[in-house]
């Protein structure tokens, strides 16, 4: 991001949560709801893509021996 780009919507509802003081146990709580929820939207398209595909187990134990 280049100095003259505006914030993105994440940035900026971030600013805001983070202009409130919170403790340190808070702060490490939304860092791992923000973890989770990137992390459950990577596996939910990682899971369409191999339903697109028609990928199985089978497949994955193949590009294992690879």
């Amino acid at each position: 991001m280049s100095p003259n780009q505006p914030l993105t919507n994440l940035q900026q509802e971030l600013l805001k949560l983070y202009a409130q003081q919170v403790s340190e146990t808070d702060l490490l709580n939304i860092r791992t709801l923000i973890g989770q929820y990137f992390a459950q939207r990577l596996t939910k398209l990682a899971d369409h893509a191999w339903e697109q595909q028609g990928w199985t187990a089978q497949t994955m134990h193949d590009w294992l021996k690879k």
